[in-house]
């Protein structure tokens, strides 16, 4: 009875995943129809289902921004553009698409000018994504562990020197992909980031609706989120400026 009991609750839920898997492949097709038709309205409530579901992609997040975009609502496309960033960072049409939404922002804000080995060490990092980063990880730790048997067991002068510096070489080359793909994780776990969701924003010196506006942000402006208390939050802007703001003005990316 009892083993009864089990096959059947292993059975339902079976089914109950098969029809969730379902329904969101056909809202993923449904969404996809509906913007191919022009219906962007449609395909955004079509994909934002999805993600209700608790299914997120690179596809699902760019076909959302992208829907979006088309339907005016900058903010939030520029939201979904950095989220399919996060998981494909080396997508170079996503970068295309993002930095059109960004063009029809109303802030120009100049950006602090960063050290060149930060950037070439940042763009670096962005040519793969956090699994290939992983993976390619995880090869130079087997052809190091290969070279130092070789190293180990050769008895060969020459081949000794082979083993000991091919070590050597793939012991860097694991540091340096191991410390891209843990960045690039940490990268994609941190809600540091947020997006400005209000038309126009009052920056403020505190976190008091009676504080002194500092400056006003609009729809689409990437910030920094510092600090948090209760309903307000500290941000900073591209170029250093900082301040305080309500939570419900921005969102996480």
């Amino acid at each position: 009875m009892k083993r009864t009991v089990i096959l059947t609750a292993l059975l339902l839920m079976s089914v109950v995943a098969s029809a969730t898997a379902q329904t969101s492949a056909e809202r993923w097709e449904a969404g996809n129809k509906a913007y191919i038709e022009g219906n962007y309205d449609k395909a955004i409530e079509e994909y934002t289902a999805i993600l209700d579901g608790g299914e997120y992609s690179m596809k699902l997040y760019y076909n959302l921004a992208n829907a979006y975009f088309k339907a005016g609502a900058n903010g939030k496309a520029i939201l979904y553009y950095n989220k399919a960033l996060r998981i494909a960072p080396s997508q170079e049409d996503i970068r295309h698409n993002l930095a059109l939404a960004e063009a029809q922002t109303k802030d120009r804000i100049a950006v602090i000018p960063e050290f060149f080995l930060n950037r070439w060490l940042r763009t670096m990092r962005n040519s793969m994504s956090c699994t290939a980063w992983s993976v390619l990880s995880l090869l130079m730790f087997g052809a190091m562990l290969a070279f130092g048997l070789l190293f180990l067991l050769a008895s060969q002068v020459r081949w000794r020197k082979v083993g000991f510096y091919g070590a050597l070489c793939a012991f860097v080359l694991f540091v340096a992909t191991t410390s891209f793909a843990v960045s690039s994780r940490n990268d994609m776990l941190s809600h540091s980031e947020a997006v400005v969701m209000g038309t126009a924003i009052s920056v403020k010196s505190s976190p008091d609706r009676s504080a002194t506006d500092l400056f006003v942000l609009h729809e689409g402006t990437k910030v920094e989120i510092l600090s948090e208390v209760d309903e307000w939050v500290e941000v900073v802007i591209a170029d250093g400026k900082k301040g305080w703001t309500l939570k419900s003005n921005i969102e996480t990316i």
